[in-house]
This record gives C-alpha cells, structure tokens and sequence, in this order.
C-alpha cells in the first residue's frame, strides 16, 4: 500500500471549488501542480500509488492520485517540491482533521476510503455532507 500526503486546501471552502480550480488550471498548461516548501524524504514510499488527501474547512474531503514528486529552485534560490497531480479528484469519507502547517504523511491504513460511486453524493450540498459525516451516517 502506498504512503499518502494530506495538506490544508487554504482558501477553498468546498470541493467544487477545488475542482473548478484544477479545471481552470487546466487550460492552457501541461501540468497540474503545487509546490511546497519541503521535498517528502519518504518518496518512494509514495509513488507509485500515493495521492495527496485535501483538506477543506477542517475535514478531510478527498483526494487527488500524485503524478511526480520533483525537486524545483525558486526564484530565491530555496529549494522545494512540485507535486504533479493526476486531474481526476476522488471524494473519499469526510474526516475530521486540525489545522496544521505544510503537509504530513498519511498511512493508508490512516486514509478515509474512497465514496463509492453509489453514494449519491454528487450534487449533494457539502453542507449537508459534512453534517451527515459529523453524525456518523456517510
């Protein structure tokens, strides 16, 4: 089983936001990514297989599968990492999770599965959706 990463999605307050971001990312660049200021030291842990679990407003919401993990120098000569999404973002079971800076590593044994498609969560408002998480009934 893979190792994954969960991380804040600072200033997203629902998962369609989160995906209309990557569908905007999307036209008219190559790669989806995001950088962070430290390089995994656990990457072959992760890759393949590993994704990056997002957290929005508090709750783990869901996932997006990472691509590559790449070491890049910025502007000010400090090096960081790119992580390279695959476009796809999977809703996985909301799971309560507190603030933290950067990103963690996140045990597959520890990862909220996937919603499974027969859910009937699309369209669901994501208010309703974490309700039902807090409650225990999704």
């Amino acid at each position: 089983m893979p190792l994954n990463l969960v991380k804040l999605c600072v200033g997203v307050s629902e998962i369609e936001e989160l995906e209309s971001w990557v569908n905007d990312c999307r036209a008219g660049r190559d790669t989806l990514d995001h950088v962070t200021r430290m390089f995994p030291k656990r990457k072959d842990e992760i890759l393949p297989g590993g994704s990056l679990y997002w957290v929005i407003r508090g709750m783990i919401l869901c996932r997006q599968p990472i691509a590559a993990l790449e070491p890049v120098t910025g502007a000010d000569g400090i090096e960081r990492c790119r992580i390279a999404f695959k476009p796809q973002i999977i809703p996985v079971r909301p799971v309560p999770k507190r603030a933290f800076q950067g990103w963690r590593y996140l045990e597959s044994a520890d990862s909220p599965p996937d919603l499974p498609k027969s859910a009937k969560v699309e369209g669901m408002p994501e208010k309703l959706r974490r309700e039902l998480a807090e409650l225990g009934l999704l």
